[in-house]
């Protein structure tokens, strides 16, 4: 056994030279036919320094336009470098500059609260090197998405397009979507904010962390005490929850109202449907439409999740088989892009008008001028208290006698969790009844194109100041299977003003308008229904909202001493968008 161990590790030790050998004889091979400077410093204008990367072709002696991604993700050099090999590759100048405090920087790192001033500063020293034309391109996911909006919130005149994928926007998706906060960006504080390069360790342990949730869950301990059921300081979890509404401290990171009307570069988004955070990315969108009409700006979005879009998809989706023609190639057509912005080249084929978009389950690409003309109609729904089988009506007709549907949330309770709104499967066997109601409409009696964002107003008195709410949509298919179009989850007294809280008043009929959801768009077929959960959200994997009206992140099992009772009346209603 000794021997055979002696053996095995001789061989993993030869395998770890031989590799070290190849990266080394690899990285040599770069630097034989780039120039690649790898420890450049780049300092703001409050005294920073900013590390970065540059890589350009050895034999181009005139200036070209850059490539520009600024990331928090200090990853692997070598695939760093590969992507700046890409650029210059593609006849460009390729530059990764890190964020603030990350990799050779010496500040602290602060995600999100620094980078639109550092990437103004960046691209401005970028603009006045000898190896650049005076003209910058920026493009990456997630993150790297989240700062090309932030640049453009003081737009420098040498940036010339932008490219982002997946857009982050801080306060409006993450680490909070309208106004309830979520814990996926709990692990990742630390991920990224634990040492200069990555924390892959903390990163990777989601066994310790869904463990934690499970913890809080079962305590009925205060959200803000996450970090002392997980048993290390969150810094950054505990700087994010001190700001609950879309306040200052979201606005000045990214471009807020106003600011969208100076954003005059063109700009080619991408997107999915199953984007986690696409209701950040297409904020900016719909921002930039709104306070700048004449906005040169394209989206290409399809059946993707939030990694998925950024390299142009997955043949098999949460279970769903996608569309063949909905695979594409994201970099190339974000290079064919950056062609046509710099080098005069055609414009990506697939950009047949501002919004292009997969219809799931038709196989095939459409276009609209704008996400609001996806559709031409809404199919309005109400949420009746009349049974329909197993389930509740949804009918075109508005209820001709006032009634409502009763129901009583018991926040003590720890058995039983309400809301799942999230498309772990996107194709399901059966939904989940054992809280909040369901509400079925009849069989649709031709296809229909299910195209855009669905919306609703949700008519409710409660005996409380406040629910977190979820609202879900689903088509019912022929064969009974359910399909996971959409969701909306959000805090009732945000509703009508995410900077601004207004409780609810006990008792009292309150209108809940909700309309933040999720873009989709899919072919549903002749005899589908059309299906809508409610229900108020309780569960382990966002903070608990027991309806006092103090802090939420405050509020423990403690004030869970009165269930939360609920009257949603049939007056409430959803409507969907359709393309005719």
């Amino acid at each position: 056994m000794k021997t055979t161990l002696n053996f095995i590790f001789l061989i993993l030790l030869v395998s770890n030279v031989f590799s070290q050998q190849t990266r080394k004889t690899k990285l040599d091979d770069l630097k034989s036919a780039y120039e690649i400077q790898d420890s450049v410093m780049i300092k703001t204008r409050d005294g920073a320094f900013i590390s970065a990367i540059i890589v350009r072709k050895k034999e181009i002696t005139v200036p070209k336009p850059v490539i520009l991604q600024f990331t928090i993700y200090v990853s692997d050099q070598r695939r760093d470098l590969k992507s700046l090999k890409v650029a210059a590759d593609n006849d460009y100048v390729g530059v990764i500059a890190y964020t603030r405090g990350k990799r050779f920087s010496p500040s602290e790192i602060f995600p999100y609260e620094n980078d639109g001033n550092d990437a103004y500063d960046v691209i401005d020293w970028i603009s006045k090197q000898k190896w650049c034309d005076g003209r910058v391109g920026m493009y990456g996911g997630s993150y790297n998405g989240f700062t090309q909006w932030a640049a453009c919130k003081k737009m420098h005149p040498a940036l010339k397009t932008i490219v982002p994928y997946v857009a982050n926007r801080p306060g409006m998706g993450l680490p909070m979507e309208n106004n309830v906060f979520v814990n996926p960006n709990y692990e990742w504080a630390f991920y990224v904010g634990n040492n200069k390069y990555l924390d892959t360790v903390a990163g990777n342990d989601r066994q310790r962390f869904r463990k934690m949730q499970w913890r809080w869950w079962e305590s009925g301990v205060a959200y803000k005490k996450l970090d002392s059921i997980d048993g290390t300081p969150n810094r950054l979890f505990q700087r994010w929850i001190k700001h609950l509404s879309f306040d200052e401290y979201w606005q000045k990171m990214a471009p807020h109202k106003n600011d969208f009307a100076q954003i005059n570069i063109p700009i080619l988004a991408f997107d999915g449907y199953y984007n986690d955070s696409q209701n950040s990315s297409l904020y900016y969108l719909r921002e930039l439409q709104k306070y700048n009409t004449k906005a040169d700006s394209y989206l290409i979005i399809g059946p993707y999740s939030h990694f998925g879009a950024q390299k142009g998809g997955t043949a098999v989706l949460n279970g769903y088989k996608v569309d063949a023609d909905a695979l594409i190639n994201t970099n190339k057509i974000t290079y064919q892009w950056f062609d046509y912005i710099f080098k005069n080249k055609p414009k990506p084929e697939i950009l047949k008008d501002r919004v292009n978009y997969q219809v799931m389950g038709a196989n095939e690409w459409r276009s609209a001028s704008s996400i609001d003309k996806m559709n031409n109609d809404f199919l309005t729904f109400y949420l009746t208290n009349t049974k329909s089988g197993d389930f509740y009506s949804l009918n075109s007709k508005k209820p001709a006698k006032k009634g409502y549907l009763s129901q009583e949330v018991d926040f003590a309770d720890r058995v039983n969790s309400n809301n799942f709104y999230y498309p772990d499967s996107i194709i399901n066997e059966q939904v989940d009844t054992t809280n909040g109601y369901v509400f079925i409409s009849d069989p649709i009696k031709e296809s229909i194109l299910v195209n855009g964002s669905f919306l609703g107003e949700i008519k409710a008195s409660i005996n409380k100041k406040d629910m977190d709410i979820g609202v879900t949509l689903y088509e019912v298919m022929p064969d009974g299977k359910y399909f996971h179009l959409a969701y909306f989850i959000g805090r009732a007294s945000y509703a009508k003003d995410i900077e601004k809280r207004n409780l609810l008043k006990p008792d009292s009929v309150e209108l809940i308008p909700f309309t933040n959801t999720h873009l989709v768009s899919k072919q549903l077929s002749k005899g589908s229904r059309l299906l809508i959960t409610l229900n108020v959200n309780k569960n382990p994997f966002s903070e608990i909202n027991y309806g006092t009206g103090k802090i939420v992140t405050e509020e423990s099992i403690e004030d869970a001493k009165e269930p939360l009772k609920i009257k949603w009346y049939n007056d409430s209603f959803v409507k969907i968008p359709i393309l005719k």
